[in-house]
């Protein structure tokens, strides 16, 4: 993990692409610019099941690689909107495969600080956190920061 001064610190960025997340990536951008810090954006992604486990493995190796290059195309995106100016320090990216929960506090027993976006939806759930983020909140094993939007 980290040392006391940042240098060194693991910043692992929950990024789906979403506002909100770019936002969490912008932010840990930030961060890790002013403490010296690595970033490590990842970019969770399964097959979405009605009942049960996701069937990794059931997909057509041609429809999961398709699958797997629009992922990494959505993270190209968002980190080129988070870190506008190329002369920045370039985050890690990492796509891995599993629901958001599961990767993101896998990837926290690894990381000095956890951040993910708030998806607000209406005045009301606006208020409330999603349940990624609350579940990150109250099982990751590092500190986790909650980036709202706008």
């Amino acid at each position: 993990m980290a040392d006391a001064g940042g240098a060194g610190q693991v910043v692992v960025v929950g990024v789906d692409g979403s506002t909100e997340s770019i936002a969490a990536l912008g932010w840990a951008r930030r961060y890790a610019a002013a403490t010296g810090a690595r970033v490590r954006a990842v970019h969770a992604w399964h097959y979405p099941a009605a009942f049960g486990v996701p069937p990794q493995g059931k997909a057509p190796p041609s429809v999961t690689a398709e699958v797997e290059q629009g992922m990494r195309d959505d993270m190209a995106r968002a980190v080129a909107q988070a870190y506008p100016d190329r002369e920045d320090t370039q985050p890690e990216t990492a796509l891995r495969y599993g629901h958001p929960v599961e990767v993101l506090i896998d990837e926290s027993k690894n990381a000095d600080l956890l951040v993910v976006g708030h998806h607000g939806h209406s005045a009301f759930t606006g208020m409330l956190v999603g349940s990624v983020s609350i579940h990150c909140v109250t099982s990751a094993a590092c500190p986790v920061v909650v980036v709202r939007g706008d």
